[in-house]
Parts: C-alpha cells; structure tokens; sequence
C-alpha cells in the first residue's frame, strides 16, 4: 500500500551514486579475451573503458585485479590501464577472486556496500566472487556488457545464476547514467556527455548530431 504522506519527489536509496558503490574490475586480460565468445570483443572493451571512465568522472573507488599476468593471462587490458595509470593492479592466483586476501582488503578498504562488477570469465571469474560476496553480505551488480564467457550460453546462464542469487545485471551506459542522474548536475555535465559521445554507439552519435545540429546544451 502507497503511504501517499510520505511520497515526495527524492531517489530511492536502491540507486547507485559515487557514495555507496565501488566497482572491481577482474582479469580483462589478453588471454581472457582469446577465449571470450559470448560476444563481439571490441564491444566488450569498448563497455569496459567506457564503464572505468565513467568511474573516474566520478569518483568512484576502483579496484583492478588480473589473475596469473606474468605466467599465463598477460597484462591489464591496456586501455583499461591508461584509465588508471598509478593505480596497483593486484595480481591473484585465484580463479575466485573474493578468495584472495589482498583483493578482499581493497574492496573492504573503499567501505562501499554495492560492488559494480565486470570481467572474463562470467562463468567463472564473476560468478565465484559474486556469490561469496553476496553470501557475505555485498550488493552486487553485474555489468553484463563490460564481461564474456566462452559461449554465449555460458554467459547468460553465468548472469541467470547470479540473478537468482541476488545479483542484478546492468550495462556499462545505465551505471553512467544512474551516476549522473540529473542533467542539472553540471560538474558532470560535460565529462558524461563526451564519454558518451567517445563510447556510447549510436547513442553518442545522437548526442553529436543534438550538440551540432539543435541545441549545444541539448540533454542526453
């Protein structure tokens, strides 16, 4: 039942802001991508640079971890890395990374109770940490376009199984968008529109044509 006493115009606390979320990026790594065939490639590291840039715009703590760098995955995706030249990329031998220490103590560190979640494997290096840190107590949102498996099946049974755990999926364009939430924000203004111009697809196309065709100041 609707209290209509207590219904007034304010964001549900359900949202994600640069205050109550985190976002932990795993193994977008070269060999990692060999094997991803759920989805075009390109369009995966296309989501994810646009999904960590979206995080520095606003401050959002991010976490970076790849698994075996050295003797098996290669390094950070490198368009990933120029996001965050100076940030420590914490290296794991863990498939499951909610399994490493190191790793657990950066996420708890930003003292964020939702974890913005993307990476390679789904069906196994997002799975394995979702569900840990769901069983302890995380909210978990899964970027499903900024992640692949090795099928298209095993990433849409991977995201089925985190669903039904509690997690909930998303795409990289609506977590930049639940960020800025309100065009009036002008600190943001700017910064998100370029990104989704940069990133965003036809999207960003159709903000191009608005910016040059109608209105410079036109709105997403």
């Amino acid at each position: 039942m609707v209290d209509f006493a207590d219904v007034h115009a304010a964001p549900s606390p359900d949202l994600l802001t640069s205050d109550n979320s985190m976002m932990l990026f795993i193994d977008h790594q070269p060999q990692m991508f060999f094997g991803t065939g759920s989805g075009d490639r390109t369009a995966i590291i296309n989501a994810t640079v646009g999904l960590a840039k979206a995080a520095k715009i606003f401050g959002v703590p991010t976490v970076l971890s790849t698994v075996a760098a050295e003797s098996f995955s290669g390094p950070i995706l490198p368009q990933l890395r120029a996001v965050f030249p100076d940030q420590e990329v914490i290296d794991r031998t863990t498939m499951n990374a909610w399994e490493d220490e190191a790793l657990v103590e950066a996420v708890k560190a930003t003292r964020r109770r939702k974890i913005i979640l993307s990476g390679l494997w789904t069906e196994v290096c997002l799975v394995l940490p979702a569900l840990s840190a769901l069983d302890q107590g995380y909210e978990v949102y899964v970027v499903a376009d900024a992640s692949g498996g090795v099928s298209p099946l095993a990433h849409e049974h991977a995201l089925q199984r985190m669903t039904a755990a509690g997690a909930v999926p998303v795409t990289w364009i609506q977590v930049l968008l639940e960020l800025q939430r309100d065009w009036a924000r002008a600190e943001t203004y700017v910064p998100v529109t370029e990104l989704v111009m940069e990133h965003g697809g036809a999207y960003g196309l159709g903000l191009v044509y608005a910016h040059s065709m109608i209105d410079p100041h036109a709105a997403g």
